[in-house]
């Protein structure tokens, strides 16, 4: 299994096949191909894939805003997890977020895959005492 940054011309269908089928987010804001092109618009190497026989296997975007990190879309295919895959994803992301001097790292998690809260609690993450609020800027 190899981790390298994203790169549109080979990744690009397998990613959004991935994020079909492991998200399946009914908005069109966050239709994968949408989500993809204004994450390479931003040009800040926070993306990243995992790759096994050519094959796109994982994904993990990450953002800095110049004090915290976010942590989006890791995404391991169905066949492939439980393989730590997802972890050293998980890893990659944080050793930039680290490289680029953020201090602290902050995930959601959709509560329809609060399942998910195990793997991040064994990768050291805990959840915090917040509300999380958002707006919509754009109708889909």
């Amino acid at each position: 299994m190899n981790i390298t940054e994203y790169i549109d011309s080979s990744h690009r269908m397998q990613v959004i096949n991935l994020w079909d089928k492991t998200f399946g987010y009914p908005d069109a804001r966050n239709k994968p191909s949408l989500v993809i092109d204004k994450k390479i618009a931003v040009g800040d190497g926070l993306f990243f894939v995992a790759e096994e026989h050519g094959q796109v296997v994982g994904t993990i975007m990450a953002g800095y805003d110049g004090h915290r990190g976010w942590i989006y879309s890791l995404a391991v295919s169905e066949a492939h997890r439980h393989k730590d895959i997802g972890t050293f994803l998980l890893s990659r992301a944080e050793s930039e977020l680290t490289n680029r001097g953020c201090v602290k790292i902050n995930l959601q998690v959709v509560e329809s895959n609060s399942g998910v809260c195990e793997f991040y609690t064994k990768n050291g993450y805990h959840v915090e005492p917040r509300i999380s609020m958002g707006k919509s800027l754009v109708r889909d």
